[in-house]
């Protein structure tokens, strides 16, 4: 897919400190410190733990030392922790070239993590069927029924599901949201339990559940992070999976028989 250089010779130090491009701002006289810890970590030699880590992301040591810099800036302040060093550099990157570059690398990196995930589902789905041939993993009957005056569901509705990872009765849930997805305008799901930002994880959730990327670039089903949007439309409901309907300006609940 995806998230060494040595200190100079005195000479060359005293070069650099020379050089007005390093002189510090007079009206800022903060720009001095700025300057001279940015320049001290780019020459920094990568530990033995990050020269490892560079080379899991396929990258150089003066690219990692790269990505190290641009983490001690506004990236590292306003990005998840779980960002990548390739989107980093990706987002930064100072020419199409360099931002082509780093796009495709991340591009395969996800095509690659996804095969690995749908393989692994695959395989947890045949174990589940070899173990357990006579049981069901969720009892449907169970879910969450909510009481709708008008149970029933146009080809104009969109269906909203708030759920969270790890959560089977959401999943189950979202396999019939799913199944109902031809004879709807569209499905929103809302995810609570992931870091806002983390698109990585959001989006690997996704293709855990078979939703397919052509119904997410059409808006047929829209990922979203919940951000209290069920404090919005259900206020006191708290407990997930919770469905609700989307008419018009309208949003009520919805019970899991109309699918």
């Amino acid at each position: 897919m995806n998230r060494a250089f040595v200190f100079g010779t005195v000479s060359t130090v005293l070069s650099l400190v020379s050089s007005p491009c390093w002189a510090a701002d007079p009206a800022n006289p903060q720009s001095a410190n700025t300057t001279t810890s940015v320049t001290i970590l780019e020459r920094t030699p990568l530990t033995e733990h990050e020269r490892a880590r560079a080379g899991l992301w396929g990258l150089s040591a003066a690219e990692w030392q790269r990505y190290r810099t641009l983490m001690e800036g506004i990236r590292g302040s306003i990005s998840p922790g779980t960002i990548s060093p390739i989107e980093v550099l990706g987002i930064h990157a100072r020419d199409q070239a360099e931002r082509r570059k780093y796009a495709e690398q991340w591009a395969v990196m996800m095509r690659e993590d996804a095969e690995r995930i749908l393989a692994f589902q695959r395989a947890y789905d045949a174990a589940g069927r070899l173990l357990y041939p006579d049981e069901s993993l969720i009892d449907v009957a169970r879910l969450p029924q909510q009481i709708d005056s008008d149970d029933t569901l146009r080809r104009t509705d969109r269906v909203l599901l708030f759920a969270r990872p790890d959560c089977a009765a959401c999943d189950a849930l979202l396999a019939r949201v799913l199944a109902r997805l031809d004879r709807l305008d569209g499905v929103d799901v809302f995810l609570t339990g992931i870091a806002a930002g983390n698109e990585s994880a959001i989006r690997a959730w996704a293709v855990e559940r078979g939703i397919r990327p052509e119904w997410v670039t059409t808006r047929r089903v829209t990922l979203n992070f919940e951000g209290g949007a069920l404090a919005r439309v259900a206020r006191g409901r708290d407990e997930l999976p919770v469905l609700m309907r989307r008419r018009g300006e309208s949003v009520t609940p919805l019970s899991g028989s109309a699918l």
